[in-house]
């Protein structure tokens, strides 16, 4: 640190006489760099302080408050540092350590990570959030990369759409990236990333004059596979990315308070986004390819980032599950209708899963077993029911729940599974 104090008087503090040369001032200590801590570190703190939220009881609120502002804290600090490593480290040391730290540090991180807040012209405080839909698209021979987006007029009609059917506020304004994204470029998006390109959305939203925007140019990958022929049968997991910038506290995504009037907020909002995706479905085929008549889409719900990216994954691979079992029903030669399932949560090569056994009616051994990788910090509840209403579409007997199979196969304590 530089030395501020008056020197002390003296004969070191003399001023040199004669033909001698003054002596050069001593040059000033340089500020010690900050150590950062170490990353595992890091991530240890942040599960620390997750499970702390997790656990903690009673009344303490106040507390309790305190410690979920310190963990968004954080959260953001490493966001800003672009520290992913860290934060990635830290949802995984979670996944092992318990299943609800894991879920609420992964929405916190994933929440910071998709908004971003600044400071508009007059001073009010701003949003942005970006969003996503996830989309299937049946199609012959497969999407062209080239031909999506070629229209300008279709492009801004799909935009203006967003505030036309109720799915943002008057004040908000919506932009999409002209590019469609597959999964293999979403999935490469990192924390810090996201992060950026929300800085670049904003000031390219706020500004009169054209921005660049490298972050978000670099995420519009060339999509990879999809190698269809001309006349395969092609389905193909697509994602639109906007950004919504909005004043901070725009009454319209207020959420009610009291269970009923949340509920409603939601069921509205859901029922507009049905009208949405129904009324821009001709649209959309526009914009995506030159032949829109041969295009079924089908949307999944609009989510921030990663609540899309989940989205999409989870029905993807519940899609690749049914079609393993319809596989191993066609394998059969029976109809499905002479065939019940068994479901039940075990661990199989050490990795959890949710294993479907298939069974004859007249009894015996399984006739096939079917294996749908489980995340450890899944509610398991809500997998096993999704999984049980998925096998309720393709024409079995029946579907029961168990607690385990034994060594034989057999299943442990099964009831019948009674949808919702």
């Amino acid at each position: 640190m530089p030395n501020n104090k008056r020197p002390a008087k003296g004969p070191s503090a003399q001023p040199n006489r004669g033909s001698a040369k003054p002596a050069k001032p001593a040059k000033p200590a340089k500020a010690a760099k900050p150590v950062e801590a170490d990353p595992e570190e890091l991530a240890q703190n942040l599960v620390d302080l997750a499970l702390d939220i997790t656990e903690r009881e009673g009344p303490d609120a106040a507390t309790l408050t305190a410690r979920q502002e310190e963990l968004a804290v954080l959260v953001r600090r490493m966001l800003r540092r672009k520290h992913d490593d860290v934060l990635y480290g830290a949802i995984e040391v979670a996944k092992y350590t318990d299943p609800d730290c894991c879920r609420l540090l992964r929405e916190r991180v994933e929440e910071e990570a998709a908004t971003y807040h600044v400071r508009g012209d007059d001073e009010m405080e701003l949003e942005i959030d970006a969003f996503m839909i996830p989309l299937f698209v049946h199609s012959t021979g497969g999407l062209v990369q080239e031909d999506v987006f070629r229209d300008d007029a279709d492009f801004e009609a799909l935009m203006d759409s967003f505030r036309q059917s109720g799915l943002a506020s008057a004040a908000t304004r919506i932009v999409l990236v002209r590019h469609l994204y597959d999964l293999d470029a979403v999935d490469r998006i990192r924390y810090s990333e996201l992060q950026e390109m929300l800085r670049e959305a904003a000031q390219a939203m706020r500004s009169r004059k054209l921005v660049a925007t490298p972050a978000i140019e670099a995420s519009m990958r060339p999509w990879v596979g999809g190698d269809y022929e001309a006349e395969d049968d092609a389905m193909e997991l697509r994602f639109l990315l906007g950004f919504a910038l909005k004043p901070v506290d725009d009454p319209f995504y207020k959420i009610p308070s009291g269970e009923a009037a949340s509920d409603a907020y939601f069921e509205g909002r859901m029922a507009r986004y049905r009208m949405w995706a129904g009324s821009v479905s001709p649209l959309l085929q526009r914009c995506l390819s030159r032949h829109p008549a041969e295009l079924e889409l089908n949307f999944l719900y609009q989510d921030l980032f990663y609540g899309a990216l989940e989205q999409g994954v989870a029905e993807l691979s519940m899609l690749a599950t049914l079609a393993e079992v319809n596989q191993k029903l066609e394998e059969q030669q029976r109809p499905p209708d002479r065939i019940k399932a068994v479901v039940a949560p075990l661990e199989a090569n050490g990795e959890p899963v949710l294993r479907i056994n298939l069974y004859p009616l007249d009894g015996g051994a399984p006739l096939a077993s079917i294996d749908k990788p489980l995340d450890l910090a899944a509610h398991l509840e809500a997998e096993l029911e999704d999984l049980c209403d998925a096998l309720g579409t393709v024409g079995l007997d029946g579907v029961l729940l168990a607690r385990g199979f034994d060594e034989a196969g057999e299943p442990e304590d099964a009831e019948p599974y009674l949808s919702a």
